[in-house]
């Protein structure tokens, strides 16, 4: 922990940094700095929802649906670092820069797809399965759930930005969608929604939801779903000394074994942060949001300045290129489905930083205020791996 002189000028540095997503001050300081939740989740006491894996050499357990080879795959890349976004057993750009990060890593030509090479490089890790069965725990499912207002206004009134529903924290739980949980458990969630329909509105993982704007419930506490065979979700409380930290790791599902980042470099064109350690080895791989014709990306070399968890946002709408005319300041609470989700990483980039999203099904596909964008789970891998001063290069 930095001295007290040392911590207040960080945090003077991320009142300016986190200018340019629309947020011009932050409570939280430099490390283990969190605002909290006024109103979170209850905490969970114990994970009943972890991966645990057959010993090596065992045979593969429960999932044996050849359809699910892709969502396999996406597994095992996402538990090595190689980050799919969300594991939804579809090929598209995410998929394709995490299996180039693997290739990267074991010396393999980069071609993005899983060739012959690939299949080889990944047969160790053969008898993970796409997915395995939980059951949901009643503290897991005990809410609150809140709908989440359109306006910053009404968002602001509220004690956190939570999720709307369990379905929805369930989908980030296991790095996912709602209509992808959907698929893998058919006897809960009836017949697929026929082509061609179209929801009133989707929320942060692709959850339809009614006129009232509450999204409807599919999953209840006490029930048996198959789900993503995510791992890597394992937590060391000494390594988390921070309580609201430690339970929103626990309910991402992200464990606290982590590789220590020596730099990271943002590249434009291809869409991705990568991780690299301090023997220059690529470590982990993510595709990001960065930037637009409003608000570029600022090629150059920068460093990390500190990190804030489960941070407040404070809405500035003169930052807003999109804003109305008509929008007032507003400092929302903090929350997963906060404009910056649930971590911000500082740079001495002025306004710039890398943070979360409420819409994970977006990164890749959708333009950001000048910062770059992560899932929620992806943010807070990554919040672990870096430190003050880590070195971070922004490139074409």
């Amino acid at each position: 922990m930095q001295n007290r002189l040392a911590s207040a000028s960080i945090y003077m540095a991320m009142i300016a940094a986190l200018a340019a997503c629309g947020r011009d001050e932050s409570q939280s300081q430099q490390g283990s700095g969190s605002a909290g939740p006024k109103q979170a989740s209850a905490p969970l006491t114990t994970d009943a929802m972890l991966s645990h894996d057959p010993a090596q050499g065992t045979a593969a357990l429960a999932d044996q649906d050849p359809s699910h080879a892709l969502m396999q795959a996406q597994v095992v890349l996402e538990r090595l670092g190689f980050s799919p976004g969300v594991v939804d057993n579809r090929d598209g750009l995410s998929t394709r820069n995490a299996i180039a990060g693997f290739q990267e890593a074991n010396g393999l030509p980069k071609t993005g797809e899983i060739d012959e090479r690939t299949k080889q490089a990944l047969a160790p890790w053969n008898a993970i399965t796409a997915t395995r069965l939980v059951t949901i725990p009643p503290d897991f499912a005990g809410g609150p759930f809140v709908p989440t207002p359109a306006s910053a206004e009404q968002q602001a009134k509220l004690p956190s930005l939570g999720y709307q529903s369990l379905d929805e924290k369930l989908a980030e739980r296991f790095h996912t969608t709602v209509d992808s949980l959907k698929e893998l458990n058919p006897q809960i969630a009836g017949p697929a929604v026929p082509q061609g329909s179209q929801p009133a509105q989707t929320s942060a993982v692709g959850q339809s939801r009614s006129a009232s704007g509450a999204p409807p419930r599919t999953f209840r506490a006490g029930q048996q779903i198959r789900v993503p065979n995510l791992g890597a979700d394992q937590i060391d409380p000494a390594k988390v000394k921070d309580a609201a930290w430690r339970d929103t790791l626990a309910q991402l599902g992200v464990g606290t074994q982590q590789p220590t980042a020596e730099k990271l470099v943002v590249s434009k064109s291809k869409g991705t942060l990568s991780v690299y350690d301090s023997a220059g080895k690529l470590v982990a791989l993510f595709t990001a949001t960065m930037g637009s014709s409003h608000d570029p990306l600022p090629l150059g070399h920068w460093k990390v300045l500190g990190t804030s968890y489960n941070p407040q946002f404070h809405y500035n709408p003169k930052l807003f290129w999109d804003a109305s005319d008509q929008a007032s300041k507003q400092v929302l609470p903090p929350g997963p489905n906060g404009p910056v989700g649930v971590v911000w990483i500082d740079l001495n980039k002025p306004h710039y930083g890398i943070h979360g999203t409420p819409e994970p099904q977006s990164i890749g596909r959708a333009e950001s205020h000048g910062c770059v964008r992560l899932t929620n789970w992806d943010a807070a891998r990554l919040a672990q791996m870096v430190s003050p001063g880590t070195a971070v290069e922004f490139v074409s």
